[in-house]
This record gives C-alpha cells, structure tokens and sequence, in this order.
C-alpha cells in the first residue's frame, strides 16, 4: 500500500504526468525531456529524481548522458505496473501532450537522421566483412531455430550493435535487453527500434566483462559475431553464463578458424575465429552444457553457432554420458 501510494503522489503532479507519456513512447536524455517540455534542465532533473525514486521510471547513465525509460524492470514490477497505468490514462488529446508529441517527433527525427549518417560513413566497412561469409539472413534464421521453443521472456543480447539481433527476435520475446560499449553503435540500435515500433526492446551502454544484471536473470543470451573482439572471450562466456537463469540458454555466434588477416590489421578484430574446442572448454568451465554445433560454410570465413545451456551438474553429467555412450555405440 505503501509504494502504492508513493507511486501515485510522485506521479500527481502535471510535468511528471508528461513525462511518464514522454518516456513511454521510448528512452530519452535529460536534455530532450527539456527540449520538449521547454523548461529549465534543474526542474525537469528534480522531476526525474522523484519519477526514480517512486520507481515510476528507470534512470541509465551512458557515458556522459543518462537515459529514462518506463520503469519495466523485473524487480521494479509493481511500481512499472502503476506507471504504465498511469501513462495509458494520460488524455493524448489534451492540448499539452499533443504538444509534446509534436515537439518529440521532431526530436525522434533528429536522433534517427544522426544515427543514419554515422551509419552511412562505416557502411562500407561492414559491408566488405559481410562480404566475406553466408548471406545474414540465413545466420539470423538459424539464431531464431536454436532458441528456446515459444516465448521467452527476458533476452540479453551482447555487443549489440545495430540491435539487429533484437529486431529479429523481437516477436519472440517478451522483453529483449541489447548492450554495447560503443554510444555510436546504440545510437542506430535506438533509433531502428522505434522505427521499427518495438516497445518491448531496448538498449544499454555497457562492459561485457561486467554486465549491470542480476545474477540467473535472463532467459536467453545471445553473442552474436562479437566474441572475435574480445581480448578474454573465456571471461565474456563466464559473464553472459552469470546472468542466465537455470535451464536458460546460450547461444554464441562467430567465425570458425580463418587466415583473413585484413580483419585483424583493419577492423580490430583480436581473434580469428575460434575452435569448436575453445568453446566447449570456456562454456564448462562457466557451468554450461554444450547442447549443438551448427555450421554455415562461406568463402572465406565459415559461420559457427555454438548452443549451450545451463542446467545443475548432475543433469549435465547426464547428458554428457548418455552423448559419449552413443557415440561408443555408433562406433561399434
């Protein structure tokens, strides 16, 4: 009853009404909930600092700037509740918000227009990695076969990028989290999400040696085409393990072995690929199962999406034995 009602005071206040309809339309910085409510950065600070401390909104810093979103966390879920009630009731045909609606476009658009153009000047870097291996179509199709039968709840996607892989699995999930460290990166992410109107995907600026998440909270974690960047790819498995609930699934997508040199010398990339070995080696020690291998030949660089689970040891253990004594058997 208490947090009820600390909700519904933060909340009874006309700024902070549209800021909760703000922030539900997608993430946004200080300073364009400014630019469009068109008061002075302190009041609008003081009026996020009582959003957050109700729980009506979530704050994430990203370098510099700090992002605020509608409260969606699974810890925050009573208060989110509330939140979304409240911006649902908020009149979209009262004078002020439909001003606010306008001015937020427009910010919208300036956001996307930003994000396009950073987009346009490494496109062709990208497109001559992509050059290289299976068309993306079909790894992205291949992604969505090796999840988890029907709908997942929470998805961790690291080293996110263009948030691509989100935009796929979308459908699939009820709320998908991406992370990069790169603020350029996140930038397109965000601005392909609202386009692509999913409310149910967002994104973080984050370390993924260091992920700012629970331990056992996620469903699904995916590591698509980044593993190859990392100076301790073990210590990024052992992280992405972490945070994944029991029976939760990981799924690594990178290169197999190569000699493209180029990718090194040109596109920082620290590793060249990796063997089906390293993985399963990294995955146990970080308490996964290895479950399945696939592989998608290209010329040069050959796809390889690696399936592991976390399930108890003894059921591990189990699953192990029964794999090695058919593969004695079908010796034999």
């Amino acid at each position: 009853m208490d947090r009820l009602l600390a909700g519904l005071r933060a909340a009874a206040e006309p700024t902070r009404l549209r800021i909760l309809a703000l922030v539900a339309e997608g993430e946004l910085t200080v300073s364009e909930i400014t630019q469009v409510l068109g008061q002075s950065q302190p009041r609008v600070s003081r009026h996020l600092k009582l959003l957050c401390d109700a729980g009506l909104i979530d704050r994430f810093p990203e370098g510099h700037w700090v992002f605020y979103r509608l409260a969606d966390r699974p810890e925050t879920e009573r208060a989110a509740g509330i939140a979304r009630l409240l911006a649902a009731l908020v009149p979209a045909d009262d004078a002020r918000i439909a001003s606010d609606a306008s001015r937020l476009k427009s910010v919208k658009q300036a956001r996307a227009q930003a994000a396009a153009s950073y987009f346009a000047a490494n496109a062709k870097s990208w497109d001559r990695i992509r050059s290289l291996y299976v068309d993306d179509r079909e790894v992205e199709a291949a992604l969505a076969r090796l999840l988890p039968g029907g709908k997942i709840e929470s998805l961790l996607d690291i080293g996110t990028g263009t948030g691509r892989v989100l935009e796929c699995l979308a459908p699939r999930i009820e709320r998908g989290i991406g992370v990069d460290s790169s603020r350029d990166m996140l930038a397109i992410a965000r601005a392909r999400l609202e386009a692509a109107g999913l409310a149910n995907c967002h994104v973080r600026q984050a370390d993924m040696y260091a992920l700012p998440m629970t331990a056992s909270s996620h469903d699904a974690v995916t590591l698509h085409l980044v593993l190859h960047y990392a100076d301790r790819p073990a210590a990024v498995i052992a992280e992405a393990a972490r945070v994944l609930k029991q029976g939760g699934r990981l799924i690594v997508v990178d290169f197999a072995p190569h000699q493209v040199e180029s990718l090194r010398e040109q596109h920082a990339h620290r590793r060249l690929g990796f063997a089906d070995s390293e993985i399963a080696e990294w995955c146990q020690a970080a308490g996964l199962a290895m479950e399945q291998t696939v592989s998608l030949r290209g010329d040069p660089l050959t796809v390889k999406l690696w399936v592991a689970d976390r399930r108890d040891a003894a059921r591990a253990s189990s699953r192990r034995r029964r794999r090695e004594g058919a593969a004695v058997e079908a010796r034999r």
